[in-house]
């Protein structure tokens, strides 16, 4: 498993941070609370992937834009799914990591997830949980369960119940 405490000190003695993060991030709300708890609770300032995982006709993901598309057409679901990743990335930068958004085409999601870690030596993968339960859970399985058992590296977990401890004052 990957440290994410690994990194080397600066000129003023401050830690850097030598592995990048990956964001999960399938445009819903709760995708949108994981970016904001890793800005406060991970070290920001370093490098980060946003990314969106897309599969043609079972879209995977809540584009960011009203834009129509053929759920149909590979290139129409790559592009909201790039735009989606991007408008992650901005998410990103506003909680300061150095961010990019990019789009892989991966079935099941846990999959892309995991191989994107892998590929780009990430330190840390950040994902909401949605928690879906009774038949739709079993039938969907759970990407966050999945990306816990195969992933190489940490995860941090972001819960819907998150939202509201975040505002409640120390």
């Amino acid at each position: 498993m990957t440290d994410v405490t690994n990194g080397e000190f600066d000129a003023r003695g401050e830690k850097t941070w030598t592995t990048p993060i990956l964001f999960a991030y399938d445009g819903s709300a709760l995708a949108a609370l994981a970016i904001e708890r890793a800005g406060q609770e991970l070290a920001t300032s370093r490098d980060a992937l946003v990314l969106c995982v897309w599969q043609p006709a079972d879209v995977g993901f809540e584009p960011v834009t009203s834009r129509l598309f053929d759920v149909d057409a590979a290139n129409e679901v790559r592009r909201a799914a790039e735009e989606t990743a991007d408008f992650g990335a901005a998410l990103a930068r506003d909680a300061g990591f150095r961010a990019h958004g990019l789009a892989a085409e991966a079935a099941p999601t846990w999959k892309g997830i995991v191989l994107v870690a892998q590929t780009h030596h990430i330190g840390v993968i950040v994902l909401g949980a949605h928690r879906r339960t009774g038949l739709v859970g079993h039938l969907l399985g759970s990407v966050t369960t999945a990306v816990l058992s195969h992933a190489d590296c940490s995860v941090f977990v972001v819960h819907e119940q998150s939202r509201s401890t975040s505002q409640v004052a120390p």
